[in-house]
């Protein structure tokens, strides 16, 4: 299909996207200076990358609210274990808090698929069991910077493009967006040259269907949750990486943001339609407007009442798109 044709959902948010740029700029113009774009795009990174998790699920008909505490658990486990083990390295790491994600993403699963639970009800209760776990069995205190492994802040330090400030002080493009952009591309090819990606698209169209065409429901819904699971956890060690800071209160109410994003990006809330580059667009469009609203000294409570508004407003459209269709 062409990216250009305005039946496209795509093309829609990229309009908007690009009009809602101009006017923030012309409203205040330091939107447009250079610090502030690599800043907002730096901000995309763990939203995003969480986002492509819960697209996943919300294509297969399903619905996540677990991922911010899986995210927080794998960030704060795995620094516990490298200052307990003096663990070097990068790789391990990430590997561990992937893993972690992966393994909680598997639980939703089981109780999804198996014991056929309702997606909410299940992920609403994962969350509190695993921040409550990590709370009352790991600890509270957080892990500053003089504590936080070297490496990983090295790591997620690295910038693609430096520059100096007005200031004396230097500015620079984050390489983590490369690491964004990557999944996210990894995710677009599963979901559209994978069988099984387009058995995430069938599952959530209808159901029955995809099973009698000899989909398999189970397999999809501990892919998705998985995947979903181990995106959130490599998020959350990213996360701590980059703000030299590992908070086991982290990432409440973060759900709210990238399931706004989601569904801003054009994914149906009953399942069966989405795309990657429609959630890339509609985090971006996200953390824009947040940023935005800062740069404008609009209070936090008033952030979070424009993000509320964002989302009725999207799934208005959506459910009323989908109502169409269907007629």
């Amino acid at each position: 299909m062409n990216f250009l044709s305005l039946r496209r959902s795509e093309t829609v948010i990229a309009l908007v996207l690009l009009a809602a740029m101009v006017l923030i700029g012309l409203i205040n113009p330091a939107f447009w200076s250079l610090s502030n774009l690599f800043s907002l795009a730096r901000s995309n990174v763990i939203v995003g990358l969480m986002a492509l998790g819960v697209l996943m699920v919300m294509i297969s008909g399903g619905i996540d609210v677990s991922f911010p505490a899986f995210a927080v658990a794998a960030l704060y486990l795995t620094i516990r274990a490298m200052i307990a083990w003096d663990w070097h390295g990068v790789f391990g790491p990430f590997a561990l808090a992937t893993a972690i994600g992966l393994g909680l993403g598997l639980v939703n699963a089981f109780f999804v698929s198996r014991l056929r639970m309702i997606p909410l009800i299940v992920t609403l209760g994962t969350a509190a069991a695993v921040r409550g776990g990590l709370l009352g069995l790991v600890g509270t205190s957080q892990i500053n910077i003089d504590r936080m492994p070297k490496e990983l802040i090295g790591f997620a330090s690295m910038t693609l493009i430096e520059l100096p400030g007005p200031d004396g002080t230097h500015f620079g493009l984050s390489a983590m967006i490369v690491v964004y952009l990557l999944a996210a591309v990894l995710v677009h090819l599963f979901l559209t040259r994978t069988l099984l990606g387009r058995g995430v698209f069938a599952l959530g169209s209808a159901a029955e269907a995809a099973r009698r065409v000899g989909f398999n429901p189970t397999m999809i819904v501990f892919a998705v949750y998985g995947l979903a699971g181990a995106l959130a956890g490599f998020a959350g060690l990213l996360h701590g990486s980059m703000i030299w800071l590992a908070n086991p209160r982290d990432f409440v109410g973060v759900e709210l943001d990238v399931i706004a994003a989601v569904v801003l990006g054009g994914a149906s809330i009953f399942g069966g339609r989405g795309s990657v580059l429609g959630t890339v667009l509609g985090v971006f469009m996200l953390v824009m407007v947040s940023n935005s609203l800062i740069l404008m000294h609009i209070a936090t409570t008033w952030q979070r009442i424009v993000v509320g508004g964002i989302i009725i407003t999207a799934t208005t459209i959506t459910a009323l798109r989908d109502r169409q269709q269907i007629a």
